[in-house]
């Protein structure tokens, strides 16, 4: 078993391929064939599997997001960095935090 910590900066709310620097992992980890279980530490990023062959996917998933989780809904009290605070944490709840793939 190998553990590595991946450091994902992004410029803020969206959809972020992490994908090249999962296999970079993998290749530095060197197995042939396995699981590899990621796990993000942040309360309000989450993970999922899409596609990438059509960026409308992930367009289609923000529009959907966006409209379900409004920022700065006032029915939320938890605002304290910016509008879009609690209704971040709302999405990682409707998505995940740890998803496992083959190898």
């Amino acid at each position: 078993m190998t553990q590595h910590t991946l450091d994902i900066q992004t410029r803020g709310r969206g959809f972020h391929r992490i994908d090249a620097a999962i296999n970079d992992g993998l290749r530095l980890a060197g197995p042939q064939s396995g699981i590899c279980h990621l796990f993000i530490q942040h309360t309000s990023a989450s993970l999922i599997i899409t596609e990438n062959a059509d960026p409308d996917v992930h367009r289609d998933l923000e529009v959907w997001m966006s409209s379900a989780v409004i920022d700065g809904d006032p029915r939320f009290a938890h605002d304290a960095e910016g509008p879009d605070d609690m209704s971040a944490h709302i999405r990682s709840a409707l998505t995940q935090t740890s998803v496992t793939v083959p190898v």
